[in-house]
């Protein structure tokens, strides 16, 4: 199959990613546009892990006020250098980020960063409903550990689903990102403020 600059142009504004790759994933997929979508995502997973250890120094601090004054979000986003911290597109994730947070409210950022008291707290009431529901002790512990997942993907920043477009998660976003600008690029901290709350 032949591949069009139609195609291409797509492929390009589906997933932000460089011409050549789109050309290259669909020449590799045969044209099949979903299929070069999730062959450019594990590139750019690829890409992340590669970076992940490089510090990140340079960012920007962004922040969303949500129409009324009532509910505002900070952000901090490092990445390597000033002058990706300059670019649209990494102010652009920066803002989403902050938009995202606004909306969806997140505990933390990951997993490790979520309070021990609260994951103790979900933890015994998952383990009590599936005790009281008579399970095997088990086949209790596999419905414990799905729910905590679960749990973890709903007020976990890096694993929830992006609120503009929740077939992605924000780590895949992330990942996007940094495949996209070629530098590890990081979700350093967040604050959130709301009237009365």
């Amino acid at each position: 199959m032949s591949i069009t600059s139609q195609m291409v142009k797509e492929l390009r504004d589906k997933t932000n990613a460089g011409m050549m790759d789109c050309k290259k994933a669909l020449s590799e997929t045969g044209g099949d546009m979903e299929k070069a979508i999730d062959l450019l995502r594990q590139k750019g997973l690829a890409v992340a892990q590669k970076r992940a250890g490089r510090a990140t120094s340079e960012g920007t601090i962004q922040t969303y006020i949500h129409a009324g004054g009532k509910l505002g979000v900070m952000v901090e986003v490092g990445c390597e250098t000033d002058f990706v911290a300059k670019t649209d597109s990494f102010l652009d994730f920066a803002k989403d980020i902050a938009m995202h947070i606004a909306a969806v409210n997140p505990v933390s950022l990951t997993r490790e960063e979520v309070p021990a008291d609260l994951v103790e707290r979900e933890r015994a009431i998952y383990t009590q409903q599936a005790l009281d529901s008579g399970k095997p002790a088990n086949i209790a512990e596999k419905i414990v550990n799905g729910k905590m997942d679960k749990f973890y993907a709903d007020v976990c920043l890096m694993e929830q689903k992006f609120v503009k477009n929740p077939d992605v998660s924000i780590q895949d976003l992330l990942n996007e990102i940094v495949a996209s600008l070629g530098e590890n690029i990081s979700v350093k901290r967040f604050a959130r403020f709301q009237v009365g709350a």
